[in-house]
């Protein structure tokens, strides 16, 4: 038998919504969904959208050689 009180929960802050990667069409047609299902009102789809967006690769763009 348990005699003792759990931890309390530490909840954090929300992340802010990531901003897509200019010229990307990936991360544009996320952020276009995302916008579609937050303004259907389905808060889930919208947030796996995000998740997308913030972990979709981009390889960093080195200089051109001559």
């Amino acid at each position: 038998m348990k005699t003792t009180m759990d931890p309390p929960v530490t909840l954090e802050l929300p992340l802010a919504e990531p901003v897509p990667a200019p010229g990307c069409g990936v991360c544009g047609a996320l952020a276009r969904q995302r916008a579609e299902y937050t303004a259907t009102g389905n808060p889930s789809r919208a947030t796996d959208c995000s998740v997308e967006i913030r972990n979709h690769p981009h390889r960093a763009r080195k200089g051109r050689r001559s």
